[in-house]
């Protein structure tokens, strides 16, 4: 049966006081009696008071001043968050209580005795039909289960004022000025951390790195053909990326996850070498198809420069070159490629951040490794897309003079 209520704050500068709520309520007539808690210091109660006795408020109000405790204690009391404190004898919470109940206002004998006064006020009320019937609302029961959420989000949030990147606001990493780079938002979305400038850098240079390796590897050939089969951008861009996989791209994962094993276990590089021979399979990331000893990769090159510069150690790189040794010994393209070199050295960087290796292990199952070269692919796709586009390049059909065709006449059965 309650009509409203107000609470008000021990603000130095407030908006509303008791007595202008009051005399509201007095004119609504919704609200048939009215219950007052005051607390120690200030004199707002007396205002009620002089009201009360002029006649401004003739419905019953029940009233209680919090703090009555100050009395038992030898020296000054400061209540509650707004450092409530009598600074006179009125404004002790017993001279406010005493003085309401003198002007005819209910004020029950203790705080404990609040519920009892304020039934005895509203038994009276009824008796004198004042108050009719009143149906209690159906309240809302406590779930004994708390309700499944259908996902947990811990990288970002979107309720607030601006959105947060792991808790930065957006413009604060937005644009130049911040001194944040694209590396710096995937270590905030991808790994929840702010990494040092030369891990940021080396993220963003990886990127870089992977943009594009022309329009003949699978993936930009896939996204041209659909581009010219007149399908959109993001169409054009998917076909492309469906191709990332064990022998196109995907080996950053898989060469960080057998070097970081071997490396673990304390193999020699020969020890390696073998290992992955009685597994049945090829090294990832040593081998390429073009590039030699003679004919280096710049881009492993480049990355390799960068490590030497900025990283704090680089243990399974050196590995990693050494196992190099052994293979380009036997075939002068069996290198440390790219794939190879980007995967190693995140494991490297990840070490020197403090990353357990249970953690390190983790970033490489979930597919962390490939997701750079994901993202940096793309560009060089989308490049190649917007070429087709640009060009405005026909319907693409494979010359038949570049497939063998072997087609015998079917067998009956």
């Amino acid at each position: 049966g309650i009509a409203e209520g107000v609470a008000i704050g021990g603000d130095r500068f407030v908006g509303s006081v008791f007595i202008d709520n009051l005399l509201r309520m007095e004119r609504n007539p919704e609200v048939k009696y009215m219950v007052l808690l005051g607390e120690v210091g200030g004199t707002e109660e007396y205002k009620v008071i002089e009201a009360v006795k002029s006649g401004k408020i003739k419905k019953p109000i029940i009233a209680w001043c919090i703090g009555t405790i100050a009395k038992h204690f030898s020296s000054g009391v400061q209540f509650g968050h707004a450092g409530a404190s009598a600074n006179a004898d009125a404004e002790t919470a017993a001279s406010k209580n005493e003085a309401m109940a003198a002007a005819g206002i209910y004020v029950p004998a203790s705080f404990n005795d609040l519920p009892q006064t304020i039934a005895e006020v509203y038994g009276k009320l009824r008796s004198a039909g004042t108050i009719g019937e009143i149906v209690e609302p159906e309240l809302r029961a406590v779930p004994k289960v708390r309700r499944k959420k259908e996902f947990i989000c811990t990288i970002s949030d979107d309720r607030g004022d601006e959105a947060t990147y792991a808790g930065y606001p957006i413009s604060s990493v937005a644009t130049p000025e911040t001194g944040f780079g694209i590396g710096d938002v995937i270590s905030l979305l991808w790994f929840k951390k702010r990494y040092p400038k030369w891990a940021t850098d080396y993220l963003e240079t990886v990127i870089k790195t992977v943009a594009d390796h022309g329009p003949a590897v699978s993936g930009a050939h896939n996204a041209k053909v659909t581009a010219r089969a007149g399908k959109d951008v993001i169409s054009s861009l998917v076909t492309g990326l469906l191709t990332i996989g064990p022998r196109f791209g995907g080996a950053i994962d898989d060469a960080a996850r057998y070097f970081k094993y071997a490396n673990d276990r304390g193999m020699s590089p020969a020890e390696f070498i073998d290992y992955m021979k009685k597994e049945g399979k090829t090294i990832s990331g040593i081998g390429h198809r073009i590039k030699s000893v003679r004919n280096p990769d710049l881009r492993v090159s480049g990355l390799k420069k960068y490590a030497a510069e900025h990283f704090p150690a680089t243990p399974l790189l050196d590995f990693a070159l050494e196992v190099e040794k052994l293979t380009t010994s036997k075939k002068d393209n069996l290198i440390l490629n790219v794939d190879g070199t980007i995967g190693i050295l995140m494991v490297d960087m990840w070490r020197a951040l403090g990353y357990s290796e249970e953690e390190i292990d983790g970033f490489i199952e979930a597919g962390a490794l490939n997701a750079f070269f994901v993202v940096g692919r793309s560009i060089g796709f989308i490049g190649h897309i917007l070429d087709e586009k640009r060009l405005g390049m026909p319907m693409y059909r494979h010359p038949t003079d570049d497939i063998l065709y072997n087609v015998e006449l079917a067998d009956e059965i």
